[in-house]
């Protein structure tokens, strides 16, 4: 069975105040303290559940969320970086990720030129187990 940190994908359930989960497929990296992270834009649903409930499970899965077979959830307590706060969970998802995340950048700079506003602000999640 492998490590978590060691998945390409990773659905994260969060919990709504109404008491409902909500799975979401994401990336997720190690970082140097042990525990994982992943980014997000700070105005997505993930942060504002994160924020009332930091308690989540992680699973295996594929890019659309798909929970992959034999894989168990793994409970994690999260939390909401912003600024230079986040800058371990960005660098370790930059460098697990780097093709996909070049592509990310080229996509928010050109929307940035059609549509000349700033992207939206990103968060970093820190995931404890």
């Amino acid at each position: 069975m492998s490590n978590i940190a060691d998945e390409k994908y990773v659905v994260l359930t969060t919990t709504k105040k109404n008491g409902q989960t909500v799975p979401t497929p994401v990336w997720i990296a190690p970082l140097p303290d042990g525990s994982l992270g992943f980014t997000t834009e700070l105005t997505s649903g993930k942060v504002k559940r994160i924020r009332n409930f930091p308690d989540v499970t992680l699973q295996a899965s594929n890019v659309r969320g798909v929970v992959k077979p034999g894989s168990s959830p793994v409970t994690a307590r999260a939390s909401v970086l912003t600024g230079d706060d986040g800058t371990a969970v960005e660098t370790a998802i930059a460098a697990k990720y780097p093709v996909m995340v070049g592509l990310f950048r080229v996509g928010a700079s050109l929307r940035k030129l059609v549509k000349r506003s700033d992207p939206a602000p990103r968060a970093a999640i820190r995931v404890e187990l």
